[in-house]
Order: C-alpha cells, then structure tokens, then sequence
C-alpha cells in the first residue's frame, strides 16, 4: 500500500463519513507496459527515465498523479499510473494506448501498451462459495457468514475521536464511519488491545508508511445487507480525508471478507479467556515482585 497522496480535485469523492472528514474517492490507476528493443551493440542501455518522460509527454495538456514503475525486464517496463480523476482515463489510455516511443540514439521504436489497472477485490461469489464450500463454518452463527469485512491501512489518526488529542484509533469512530451501510453488531481494532500481541505473536505497532501509523480492522453487520452494501461501496476506492482547511489527502486501503471466524462467539470467548490468563499472570508477577 502506497502513501497517502495529496487530492487536487475531490469532485468524484462519495461521501463516507464527513462528521470525520471521511469520503470514498475512485482508484484511478492504469498500467502501462513499453515492450523494449533487443540491445545489439554492448554497454548500450535504455533509460528507464528517459521512457518515463516520453510517457508524460505523451499526454498531452495532463498530468498524471503519479508515476512509478512497477516492473523492470529485458524486455518491458511496466509502469503504473494514477491520475486525479476517473474521467480522466480514457482519455489517458487513447493518448498511449497502441502508440510507440522513439528513444534518442535507438533505431527500433518502442510500442506502448496501456489499459486500466485491474483492482484486486473480492466478488460475492468468491465469499458466497468460501462460505458454501467451508466445511467448519456455520452460516446461522455471527462470524461464520460473510458478515465481517477486514480493512487494512487505515490511518489510526483519520479515526481518532476528535478532540482527544490522542492518535489511536477509536472503536466509536470506526462504528460512526461503518454504520453508512447497515447496523453494526461488533467491531475489533486489534491494536488496541494490550494482551493481543501476546496471545497471537504479531505485532500490530510497526507497519507505518507515509508517516501514518496504520491499522487493522475488523467490522461485523448485523444483517448480510450491510456486508453487501459496504462491500460495494468499498469497491474500487480509496479512502479520503479533507481537513477543515479543505485540503484533502487520500490512500489505498485494503478491503477483504474475514474468513477466520474472528468476530464469532467463540472466537471472542476464547480471546477473553487468554486475556484473563495473561492478567492474572500479570497480577501473580507484580504480587511477586512486591514480596522482593
């Protein structure tokens, strides 16, 4: 996941959450792949850069967002583009799509290949036959039915309780920003639980990019309407933040359907019994200590 980007023009942004500044903007990305010439003559290269420009200026009066390559071979260089807006694309994809590069010093011309970037998402089928075809799941229990979504990447500072002062994200907030879509019937921020790590070994403290501290979610519909309806609008979006100032910034978050029963009964039991444990544990450490 990349870092939050700076928003120029929010006039595709759908509103999430504006109590919290929070909107749902289209991923705009395409890929571009340059197929590459055979280098005949020794020590002759092709500039990765020098590709990048021409792309540019291939566009004509726009700008993408970002550039970036992605994968680099002998015989290609893909490339990943965002603009600022979904209406944008097409007439980015007409600019490269099928055209070619002429590079200074190099007699073969470079064709261009360009389409929209295909976003990793899961379907209603691919939770319809998980659940179907999972022999230990029971669809008439919580948490065992496609009714949790995962969320990762969040910025903990995007979901604090206002006023607080504090950057830790808030199950409050994250129940307010969630409830668009239906009634919620349990959220799990994982980092926020002092025994968590402990009990499954991970650490919920170091992934940071951007600057943002991140962070995980799980967030659980009381009715499969709700899962449908926020898995839907999830689709396809990054989530965007505009501050008071009007200034908006926005990042890729991950989005998936949670396939470990981790907002079952059960599963919540058993992180209350391993909870207990390590308190009392705790408890018999400190008891020790004082005698000392």
């Amino acid at each position: 996941m990349a870092a939050a980007t700076i928003v120029h023009d929010t006039s595709e942004a759908v509103e999430l959450c504006p109590a919290y500044g929070l909107y749902l903007k289209p991923i705009t990305k395409m890929t571009i792949s340059v197929a590459l010439p055979q280098l005949k003559q020794p020590g002759k290269s092709i500039s990765n850069w020098e590709v990048m420009e021409r792309l540019k200026g291939m566009v004509q009066n726009h700008q993408f967002s970002t550039l970036r390559i992605s994968k680099s071979t002998m015989d290609f260089i893909r490339f990943e583009g965002e603009v600022e807006n979904k209406s944008l694309v097409k007439s980015f994809l007409a600019c490269l799509d099928g055209k070619t590069i002429k590079l200074s010093g190099f007699s073969d011309i470079l064709k261009v290949r360009a389409a929209e970037f295909k976003i990793d998402f899961p379907t209603r089928h691919d939770w319809d036959s998980f659940f179907r075809d999972a022999k230990d799941m029971n669809e008439t229990l919580p948490g065992e039915r496609p009714d949790t979504i995962h969320l990762e990447g969040l910025p903990c500072k995007w979901f604090a309780l206002k006023e607080s002062g504090s950057e830790k994200p808030s199950e409050d907030v994250l129940v307010k920003v969630f409830e668009k879509f239906g009634e919620i019937r349990n959220v799990d921020i994982p980092m926020l639980d002092p025994y968590r790590e402990e009990m499954t070994g991970r650490n919920f403290h170091t992934f940071s990019f951007g600057g943002h501290l991140n962070f995980e979610a799980y967030v659980q519909y009381r009715e499969y309407m709700g899962f449908i309806q926020a898995m839907s609008a999830l689709r396809g979006m990054k989530l965007m933040y505009k501050g008071e100032d009007g200034k908006a910034v926005a990042c890729n978050i991950k989005v998936s359907f949670d396939s470990t029963k981790h907002l079952s009964d059960a599963s919540i039991k058993k992180r209350q019994l391993e909870r207990q444990k390590l308190q009392e544990l705790e408890q018999q450490r400190e008891e020790q200590k004082k005698k000392k």
